[in-house]
């Protein structure tokens, strides 16, 4: 059985999270943290990075690698069009969420949700950024109803892991929502796919983690 390892408060181990239960394969969870030092981690992960999955053939690590493993071993329930090409515009939209948005955006994390600060210059350098940035992802996004077209595919699984990230933090951070901005009305696209049993097991588990990271925070037990 795939052992899934992370903690469901990453967007990426999410973004894994939500294929597996797609796709109806078994599997287990292991609440590993990120930038671990451990040795058995590191045997996995070599920069210490979540999620990264055990399998009976060995480890692999970074979200994508999983999801075009996971696609490539369990295709009876596919998160990508048979046509070469259809699956390829598929991975260029998770490639401009994950690289050219998520990325970015993740410069903010800290003061956004994690208490830290971020310097006045590199907000202005992640307000440039997307603002080139986002406009470009929407010459490629259809969400028709979803981010592909027609059909959940692969890519709803970066989509719906991520977009809220990223509107929530530049709104927390730089005072201004930037995807809404644009013009992307990604809370009725998420509000779509939270409809799906598979995304609703990710959002409460998500959200029963993040509880209980708080009672530990305010020095309470955990639920």
């Amino acid at each position: 059985m795939i052992t899934l390892c992370g903690f469901s408060l990453s967007n990426y181990y999410n973004k894994v999270k939500l294929a597996l239960l797609e796709k109806g394969i078994p599997f287990q969870e292991e609440v590993v943290m990120t930038k671990s030092k451990d040795e058995a981690v590191l045997a996995c992960s070599p920069l210490g990075k979540i999620p990264f999955i055990r399998t009976e053939q060995g480890s692999l690590c970074e979200s994508q690698v999983i999801l075009d493993y996971l696609e490539a071993t369990h295709p009876a329930q596919p998160l990508l069009p048979a046509d070469p090409f259809a699956a390829a515009k598929l991975r260029e939209l998770i490639t401009f969420i994950d690289l050219h948005l998520e990325l970015v955006a993740r410069e903010l994390y800290a003061e956004a949700f994690f208490g830290g600060t971020v310097s006045e210059s590199k907000k202005d350098w992640v307000r440039q950024q997307l603002n080139k940035n986002i406009p470009a992802f929407k010459r490629l996004a259809r969400f028709a109803p979803y981010v592909g077209g027609e059909q959940f595919t692969m890519a709803d699984c970066s989509a719906y892991a991520s977009l809220p990230l990223i509107g929530a933090a530049t709104k927390n951070v730089l005072g201004e929502d930037l995807l809404a901005a644009h013009g992307l009305d990604w809370k009725t696209y998420v509000k779509l796919i939270g409809e799906r049993p598979a995304a609703q097991k990710v959002a409460a588990d998500r959200k029963a983690d993040t509880e209980r990271l708080a009672a530990l925070k305010a020095g309470g037990s955990p639920a």
